[in-house]
């Protein structure tokens, strides 16, 4: 699986999960490295947990590595390398990683040591089992947290359906969250971005049979306020809501403030970002959902008027046709003008006051 952490180091742990299995899984041996062509990784390390080199994971739950030792710089692809021995069914995966990993056929044996790609015939554009990576940052870095759906995930349609994902922005690492990173890092400003976006998750509405996972609010705690040394927490969530499930804003109201209560009472900031216009899309617009778009006004109302919250990112102002304020700019707008193209989601990044962002305290790793 390969992963681009924002925040570069010489220590890290990696994240497993079998959070949504349905039996037991073992990782009989785990590694990391650096890719180099393809499935070739240079630097080849191993990981241990409670210095075992595998270990069970019970369905439902996650394990974390030991420390690893290994240097690289921030935006660094990192290949961790996972042989499973048996059968699993069903492993949780984020499906939608806009990254190319590589693995390698049934009953092939363990790979996961060698550094040269023989063996890794098929690639994926999703992450199985790799839930996350801590880097140890020096003193002072304080991590943010991206929390939303498919919008934070960087999901870039190539249909006007939606589905699937546009082939051609995988590897680029141009979701905003990426790019917001790259605006701090210029700025000096010392925030590592944790991106919690999943692909059609809701806020309200459970979505685990469409791999949309778990509600907002009943993941939030777990996804946002658990991550190392979390300051504050950017939510931009709910258009799903609107568009798929006939929430009313009122509903999404009440969720928010529910999200805030539990920032605050964690010790954090939270910004709320204001949802992006989409009454042209086949999905989650006016054709499916009649009442979205005015819904969507009256939360975005709501978000810009409130006091409750930390701060306010108006992503809607940057991103909305000037002439027709409900559909997204067309040079914005990927082809389902639901989601953003990567220009779009430079706009949103571009769209965040760092001096808000710079208010969150707390951190020392990502």
């Amino acid at each position: 699986m390969v992963v681009t952490p924002h925040l570069g180091g010489s220590s890290l742990r990696i994240h497993l999960s079998n959070r949504f299995g349905s039996s037991a899984v073992t990782f009989g041996r785990v590694t990391v490295g650096v890719p180099t062509n393809g499935a070739a990784v240079a630097g080849v390390v191993p990981v241990t947990f409670g210095t075992a080199p595998s270990v069970t994971v019970p369905a439902g739950q996650d394990v974390t590595s030991d420390p690893v030792t290994l240097t690289f710089s921030a935006f660094t692809p990192l290949a961790v390398s996972i042989f499973v021995p048996g059968v699993v069914n069903g492993p949780t995966k984020h499906w939608n990683a806009n990254a190319t990993s590589y693995y390698s056929a049934a009953r092939s044996g363990d790979l996961s040591a060698q550094p040269g790609g023989a063996g890794f015939t098929a690639t994926t554009g999703a992450w199985l089992f790799v839930d996350g990576v801590d880097v140890m940052a020096p003193a002072g870095i304080r991590s943010v947290v991206a929390f939303g759906d498919s919008i934070t995930d960087g999901f870039v349609g190539a249909t006007a359906l939606t589905a699937p994902a546009d082939a051609s922005v995988a590897d680029a690492n141009g979701r905003y969250p990426d790019v917001l990173q790259r605006r701090l890092d210029d700025a000096g400003i010392g925030i590592s971005v944790v991106n919690a976006g999943i692909s059609g998750n809701q806020l309200l509405t459970d979505g685990r049979p469409f791999h949309a996972g778990p509600s907002g609010l009943s993941r939030f705690d777990i996804d946002a306020l658990a991550q190392a040394g979390v300051g504050g927490v950017l939510v931009l969530e709910g258009t799903n809501d609107l568009g798929q499930s006939g929430t009313t804003p009122e509903q999404i109201i009440a969720g928010y403030l529910q999200l805030i209560e539990r920032t605050h009472a964690a010790g954090a900031k939270i910004w709320l970002g204001t949802l992006l216009p989409a009454s042209d899309a086949l999905v989650d617009g006016t054709a499916l959902a009649p009442n979205s778009e005015d819904h969507r006004q009256r939360v975005n109302s709501w978000i810009r008027g409130q006091t409750r919250a930390d701060g306010v990112v108006d992503f809607d102002a940057a991103l909305r046709d000037p002439a027709n304020p409900a559909v997204l700019r067309a040079d914005y707008a990927s082809v389902d003008n639901l989601h953003p193209n990567l220009e779009g989601y430079r706009a949103m990044a571009n769209a965040v006051d760092l001096a808000l962002l710079d208010t969150a305290t707390g951190g020392c790793r990502q």
